[in-house]
Parts: C-alpha cells; structure tokens; sequence
C-alpha cells in the first residue's frame, strides 16, 4: 500500500501554522456552492434527459468534463482505457482530495417526471433509477465550489473530480484502481441519493457477475427433436442446480439471475441461450468461493444437455470499508445542515408518488431530518469498494426522493428529475465541499484516516481485482 506524504511531523506543524493564519478568512462554503446552482441543476437534468448506459455515457462524461474545464480544471479524457472516464484536477501539493461523480443510468426504465408512471421516449430506453445524473453533477458542482475556496484563500492543496462511468454492473471505478489513478490521492468523498439523509459508517456486499452461454444443436422441435441438443435446457439446468445451492450458503450471501437469450420461436430447438448472474457476501474470499460452485453448476447443466458452455466475468467489486475518521466528519456536516424542506408543490407531488408505494417504510417529512450515526450494511454492491480498500473513504446520502421510494424504480427516475431532486443534490455538495475544507484546515486527519485504514485491511492486503485481467467490456449494456 502506497501511504503517502503527511508522516512528517514538521510538515503538519507547518500546515496547522498556514491554517491557524487563514483562520479569518471565509471559510464559508455554502456562498460558491449558491453561486453555481443554476449552472449544475441544469447539468443534472440535462445528464438525466440523455438517460446513458453504462460504457455509453459520452454525451454526460463530456458535459461534466466541459463545466470542469470552464472552471479551470485541468481535464485527462479516457483514463484506464475507458473513453467516457476521465480525470479533472485544480490545485497543487496535498492534501488531495479525491471527489468521485458517477453518470451512467438503468436499462428499461424510461420515465418522465410525472408522479404516476408515464414512459419517457428517449435513445436508450434507460432512465436514472440510481439517481447518478445527480450524482455526478453535485460532485462537480463540490468541487468548483472547494476550488474557488482555495483560490479565494490562497490554500495550498489539490482538488481532483472523477468521472466514473458504468457503477451499474460495470465496475468503471475497479478499472481506474487498477490502473493507479488513486495511488496519489490522500481522501477521497463520495455521495449516493436516497430518500433518507445519513452519513454512516456503511458496508456493503462484494460481488462478481457473468454471463454464462451455453451452445447447443439447432432442430425442428415437433419434426425432428431427437437430432437437437437445446441451449436454454443448459440454462434451465444451471439454473436448477444454483436454486438448490441456496440452501447450503451463508445467510448474508445473494445469487439473482436473468435469461439474457433463451431463443427466438418455440418450435425450433435453440442452438443459444444466456444467462446472466451475480454473486455477493460481504467477503470477498466468500464471493470467490461462491462463483466457483456456479460455475461447477454451469459446468455439470452442459454435461447433463451435451451443450458447451463458456462463460465470460462482467464486473466484480470490494465491499465498502467504512473509515470513521472522515466519516464522522461528514456526519457532523449534513447534521450541521439539516435535512430537506418542500414547498407546497413538492409536498403535492411527493403525496402522489407515494400514492404508488406497496409498502412503504418511511412517511414524509422524514426527508427533514437526519439519521443518528451508527453503523449499517447494505446487500448491494458498490465499486466505490474497490476505492475505499486502497484510499480513506467517506460518504453520504442524501433525500433525492420521495421517502419510500426503492432505489432502481421509476418513482426514483421521476423525483431525480424534478426540484425534490435538485435539493438533495444541493444539500450533497454542501456536505461534500464542508467536509474538504475540515481536511484542507487540518491535514491531519488525512495521517489518522489512512492509520485507520492500514488498520482494517491488515498489514499483509495485497489488492488484487476480483473481475481479474479483463479489459473494460466497452460495448457493454446492463441487462
């Protein structure tokens, strides 16, 4: 691991004097993050109206990349060979902060921003389910905002915006980790929309995908079904066989599936058929274990259908590591700027979406307020994982939605696009920039936050992709 520059007890002696110095300048944040609203609300809805997959997002990585460069951001296009990542820098010597802004969206779920469910018409057919458009634009719109802090106080320190594409089912960001991109970076903030606010010390699962294809004999299906050696019975047996291994799992474990091709007419044997999977535990050692009994279940169904069988691995991703040294940092932030209000129309709305709710869990006016800190788990997956193993790391959440809304539903795509969206987004970037600001005043927290880090992984972790050697599979879409 590559713990970089801040041991020197005389450098930080010298940082505290600079801050100690610069203590009466404005440290106010909440006036830039004002000041370019306008610019980023129309950033947000402009990414959430292309509605891009992931690997497809050229029309959103290079709006995010223009607004950057127009602030004075140094821009580094198709980093890890990946042509919608980049890079977009500001600043010189340390700390580095790193802010990563995701801008890729779901598969199917095109969606206006009515309060009922009305299909949108777009190129895709996708929508933003996830909340990324948003996403992206208050991660650019933290770090304009924290640059400007820096120039107007004349701070040393560097500000770098990440723009990582396909977090859905992608692993955009394992791709730029494995390529070094983060080797030099000191912290790095995060946020993800929700319908709560909270800033906890969060896990998650890890997980690995593929797609498993199966290659059969073509037949008539009445006339001749003795000559035919059917592709989706190899699907159909795996499938089979992983729903019997549910049994003897680890509880925390998680296997889903979907047929991606399972033939064309009922009457013709098919020669090809798919099936896409994913594995999660929160151990990665357990996520690797996992994989390998699927693929001996993929194995056995080809033998049984005398079908052949490949399979390729889409993404894999590290669970989240929590760092409570930064985290409670941004904790103390969101507290400080409470939670979200709505006006009469909001309220109007968000009583009409929440009309479409099966069960709901939370009840508005919850989006006032912000959760305790206390630690939690996710069973989704995140390739911020993958960062949070090799940099500290630290997010938050924030109430883009309407409370009770799911995450990768069309009632999400429907509030991300309209002002109960933009406050959310609004209120992340505060949090995002404030928390900046507490590492550039007092460097080090960045020594505590990467002791803390060399604590958990353990003095032997030795990174190592769980999606292996692949290349970024750039003509690929999310199913």
């Amino acid at each position: 691991m590559n713990r970089k520059k801040y041991s020197s007890q005389t450098k930080i002696f010298s940082f505290l004097i600079l801050f100690a110095l610069a203590s009466n300048l404005s440290s106010d944040i909440e006036d830039n993050i004002a000041l370019h609203k306008e610019q980023f609300s129309e950033v947000a809805l402009k990414i959430w109206e292309y509605a891009e997959l992931g690997y497809q997002e050229t029309k959103s990585s290079n709006l995010l990349a223009s607004e950057l460069e127009k602030e004075g951001f140094k821009i580094t296009k198709g980093v890890a060979g990946i042509p919608t990542a980049f890079v977009a820098e500001f600043g010189s010597s340390g700390p580095v902060i790193g802010i990563l802004g995701e801008f890729d969206a779901l598969p199917g779920l095109a969606q206006t921003n009515s309060p009922f469910k009305e299909v949108a018409i777009n190129d895709s057919g996708g929508g933003h389910a996830c909340g990324h458009h948003l996403f992206g634009a208050a991660s650019a719109w933290a770090a304009v905002s924290i640059k400007e802090w820096l120039v107007e106080n004349d701070i040393d320190g560097t500000v770098r915006f990440y723009g990582t594409p396909a977090e859905e089912g992608g692993s955009g960001k394992v791709y730029m980790v494995r390529e070094g991109l983060f080797d030099d970076v000191d912290v790095v903030l995060h946020w993800h929309p929700d319908d709560v606010n909270s800033a906890n010390p969060k896990t998650s699962n890890s997980n690995k995908s593929a797609k498993f294809t199966f290659k059969g004999i073509s037949a008539h299906a009445a006339g001749s079904p003795e000559l035919g050696r059917s592709a989706l019975d190899g699907v159909e047996a795996m499938n089979m066989m992983v729903n019997m291994m549910r049994e003897h799992i680890p509880q925390e474990s998680r296997m889903h599936y979907v047929i991606t091709k399972g033939g064309l007419a009922p009457n013709v044997v098919p020669d090809l058929a798919e099936v896409y999977y994913y594995v999660r535990h929160p151990e990665m050692k357990v996520v690797e274990e996992l994989f390998q009994r699927v693929v001996k279940t993929a194995e056995g169904a080809a033998r049984g259908t005398e079908t052949k069988m490949t399979y390729e691995v889409m993404h894999g991703n590290y669970s989240l590591l929590p760092n409570d040294s930064i985290q409670k940092l941004m904790h103390k932030n969101l507290q400080s700027f409470g939670g979200i209000t709505y006006n009469k129309t909001e309220n109007e709305y968000a009583k009409e979406i929440y009309k479409t709710f099966i069960k709901p869990d939370k009840e508005i006016g919850s989006q006032e307020t912000v959760k305790e800190y206390e630690n939690n788990h996710s069973y989704g997956s995140t390739d911020v994982g993958d960062v949070s193993w090799l940099v500290p790391t630290a997010g938050v959440r924030t109430a883009t939605w309407v409370p009770g809304t799911a995450a990768h539903s069309w009632q999400a795509v429907a509030s991300g696009g309209m002002s109960i969206g933009i406050k959310g987004t609004e209120l992340a970037a505060k949090t995002i920039a404030a928390t900046a600001l507490d590492i550039y005043k007092n460097p080090s927290i960045v020594i505590s936050a990467q002791n803390e880090l060399q604590m958990r992984v353990g003095e032997d972790f030795k990174y190592k992709a769980l999606l292996g050697d692949r290349k970024p599979p750039l003509s690929y879409r999310v199913n």
